[in-house]
């Protein structure tokens, strides 16, 4: 869907430079012409109807678009900066339709700590159909440079990553694909576009999964893509019509109503956050914090100078590794044992066992003594005694543990 301007009918905006914090409760989201409701209408209907055959009011058949999703991509993409954006199932509907565009031979180039999910996308999907992949440290530009051929389509790169919370010049590795006419990809679900606009930075394609910030409630399921070039777009548009992965319009109205707060569960997101890391960084049971806002973190000024700020989740490796690890993940109250993120309560897991399964016994498998949190909107305070008390209680469990192993 061709989503130029942010602007849509009944609003008075043209004259007006709106700040991020208007759009996301506007763009995309006018009232209904028809009734004046404010919120966005949820349009079930599957067929519309045309006044003659082929004329259509822009609508003809649900799958290929619907007046809730439109409005849904026009939100994200105004957000994003793109003048096109399209709606998907899942965040993993929305990775494939740009895979789907590589053929036999072609090769793609990901991050050395790329989401499970993605990695076996591209080597358990397309890599049995013959698209070649490498997987590298983006954020070190030799690695990336040595791994870029004639033949490579596209680069994937998350930043920050997931679950280490790697940051990835983006404009830099923009600069490298581009030398060799592969189109860049951000998945820019940790970041989210209040924090970071990979658009602007010279990717050409954004990724969301709309599951977790976007959405922010653990209730609704989907995935974008924004993007600015037509022809890329123009296969998207016909991917996403032909092969039908498209959200529900009351999924679509629950992100779009999820995205009218983005602003301020991102700052509460980001403070809470940036406790945590600050506390977990002095705790005497914690080896080793990641986390994008700490001065140590290796890529600290590269996030500093392409993000706003620096997100919701932190990881964390305990001394004690892997028994430490389960011992914490299973003993937090407020922190909820789960997979996925993003939302308004604060999860905890260890990837290696959960989000993570896929990459097992491969170059990007995932150290079992790391800890993700996703970092909720509770007080930061009772987040804190939270993982202090399950941190004890693991430390507590290892003594006894060598103390019975003596015995």
């Amino acid at each position: 869907m061709d989503n130029t301007g942010m602007n849509d009918a009944g609003m008075n905006f043209e004259d007006m430079e709106l700040k991020f914090e208007t759009q996301v409760v506007h763009a995309g989201q006018a009232p209904d012409e028809t009734t004046g409701a404010i919120t966005v209408p949820i349009h079930l209907a599957t067929t519309f109807v045309q006044s003659a055959p082929g004329q259509t009011r822009g609508y003809e058949y649900s799958r290929t678009s619907n007046p809730t999703r439109a409005s849904l991509e026009r939100s994200v993409s105004a957000l994003e900066s793109a003048r096109h954006g399209f709606a998907f199932a899942s965040g993993m509907a929305a990775e494939n339709a740009l895979l789907n565009m590589m053929v036999p031979g072609d090769h793609v180039v990901m991050g050395l700590d790329a989401y499970g999910g993605t990695f076996r996308l591209i080597t358990r999907v397309y890599g049995e159909r013959g698209i070649a992949w490498s997987a590298v440290d983006l954020s070190n530009p030799d690695s990336l440079a040595a791994a870029l051929r004639p033949e490579t389509r596209q680069v994937w790169l998350e930043t920050p990553t997931n679950p280490t919370l790697t940051v990835v010049d983006i404009a830099a590795v923009a600069d490298a694909a581009h030398q060799v006419d592969a189109i860049v990809v951000v998945d820019n679900t940790f970041a989210t576009p209040y924090l970071q606009n990979p658009l602007v930075l010279g990717a050409d394609a954004v990724v969301h999964s709309s599951t977790k910030y976007l959405g922010g409630h653990s209730d609704v399921v989907g995935g974008f893509v924004a993007v600015n070039d037509d022809d890329l777009a123009e296969r998207l548009a016909f991917v996403q019509n032909a092969a039908g992965a498209v959200p529900s319009p009351f999924d679509c109205y629950l992100l779009l109503r999820g995205i009218k707060t983005l602003t301020v569960r991102m700052d509460r997101h980001c403070d809470n956050a940036e406790a945590v890391a600050e506390f977990l960084s002095a705790h005497p049971a914690v080896k080793r914090v990641c986390y994008p806002g700490i001065a140590s973190h290796l890529n600290h000024q590269v996030a500093a100078r392409q993000m706003r700020r620096f997100g919701g989740m932190v990881s964390f490796v305990p001394h004690g590794g892997e028994v430490a690890a389960v011992a914490t993940v299973s003993a937090t109250k407020i922190f909820q044992l789960a997979e996925s993120l993003g939302a308004v309560e604060s999860l905890i897991e260890q990837p290696a066992t959960m989000t993570h399964q896929s990459v097992a016994e491969s170059p990007l498998e995932v150290d079992p003594g790391l800890i993700r949190l996703s970092v909720g909107i509770e007080n930061a305070d009772d987040l804190k005694a939270d993982l202090d008390q399950a941190l004890g209680q693991a430390t507590g469990q290892a003594t006894k543990n060598r103390e019975h192993h003596r015995s």
